[in-house]
């Protein structure tokens, strides 16, 4: 079976907006992320074993909230209490989570293939998602993550870094295309370059 991904057939690829006159660095850049495995990794309440004794790909698990861990493969974003989503290019990781997190302890679910997955890259991407989500985009930072909606779409923000700025946006997959119109449709006043 042949894996696609959600915005195959939706996120074509040039300059659009108000682009004109404008140093085609500076635009706001999108791309759909792809290949990457995503798990939710839940703790469950009657659990009693300690999270900051389990280590993946080199990263030890996280209590803050909105807080996200990484290393250059792996991120390891909170999603709530004892609530975690661990988004990575390392395929290979898909079995070490089995081993690592028991059946007892936590339930693990492989989102992979019901997420699409958004990066904005460039100065201006903090106000796009201004336009249609209710959080304080000023305290959102590198390795801060929160979950929202954007135009009553749900979607998890991933700050990945302030310099320049870059954000990856998740949202489900079967509100992809009209989640990427949305995004999209806000980039347009600053012009922005689909990769």
């Amino acid at each position: 079976m042949t894996k696609i991904s959600p915005l195959a057939n939706f996120l074509e690829k040039g300059l659009f907006g108000n682009y004109d006159d404008k140093n085609e660095n500076n635009l706001i850049q999108i791309k759909e992320e792809k290949n990457l495995i995503i798990f939710q990794i839940v703790q469950y309440k009657n659990s009693l074993l300690q999270i900051n004794d389990i280590d993946i790909d080199g990263l030890n698990m996280s209590h803050g909230s909105l807080k996200v861990i990484s290393n250059n493969d792996t991120r390891i974003l909170w999603n709530g209490p004892k609530n975690w989503l661990l988004v990575s290019k390392k395929k290979d990781l898909e079995n070490n989570i089995k081993k690592i997190f028991s059946d007892k302890e936590f339930a693990i679910t492989n989102l992979s293939q019901s997420r699409a997955i958004i990066e904005l890259k460039g100065e201006n991407s903090k106000e796009v998602l201004k336009k249609g989500c209710p959080y304080n985009f000023n305290e959102l930072n590198k390795n801060k993550c929160v979950n929202s909606v954007f135009n009553g779409i749900s979607v998890t923000i991933d700050m990945i870094d302030d310099n320049p700025k870059k954000i990856r946006l998740l949202t489900p997959r079967s509100l992809g295309e009209s989640f990427c119109h949305s995004i999209t449709d806000s980039c347009l006043e600053y012009g922005y370059k689909s990769i």
